[in-house]
């Protein structure tokens, strides 16, 4: 896989979101894995790239009603199958991290790049979804000085519990470290 000079993962599908802006840094030097579904633990609709397009019909699902408004976005989303979709080139801010913290940095979306799972708090990930994480990752750090890798549990302790615990960390850093 292979980071373009537009941002853009070359291989990942592309859906633009209206939901960045400018980074406040040309700083990237953190991965944040979060998991989303929507409607929860309900997987393969278009809820997700919904949400990030500011398309999301809120009648078309009763939980629908319950997310706050607000636009969210984020730079990835692999799909329980490991397909890829980028919705904000990681040259500019998505907005996935909301008040969060990572070694003494407040805002966390200044400097990182967020990374969804198609998934919940409550059922593992997929092979599939580690094999894309672990290839994005790789293009990731050769493009960029990542310095970190964080779930959104860790920059936002309390607030939030992905990417929960079903993510496999000592799975998906080891194989960074053996591939």
């Amino acid at each position: 896989m292979r980071i373009n000079e537009n941002g853009r993962l070359v291989e990942a599908q592309w859906l633009p979101s209206p939901n960045f802006d400018e980074r406040a840094t040309g700083d990237i030097e953190l991965l944040v894995i979060h998991n989303i579904s929507l409607p929860p633990d309900d997987f393969g609709g278009d809820g997700v790239q919904r949400l990030f397009t500011n398309t999301l019909d809120r009648d078309a699902h009763p939980y629908y009603r319950t997310i706050p408004e607000g636009r969210v976005s984020s730079h990835f989303y692999i799909r329980r199958d490991g397909q890829l979709i980028q919705f904000v080139s990681v040259l500019h801010r998505a907005w996935h991290a909301g008040a969060s913290a990572w070694q003494g940095r407040t805002r966390c979306n200044d400097f990182a790049i967020g990374i969804e799972l198609e998934g919940s708090d409550n059922v593992p990930f997929t092979d599939a979804q580690y094999a894309a994480l672990h290839d994005l990752t790789t293009a990731l750090r050769a493009a960029y000085p990542i310095q970190g890798i964080a779930g959104h549990s860790h920059i936002a302790p309390g607030r939030k519990t992905d990417p929960g615990p079903h993510f496999d960390w000592q799975r998906y850093l080891t194989s960074l470290l053996f591939k």
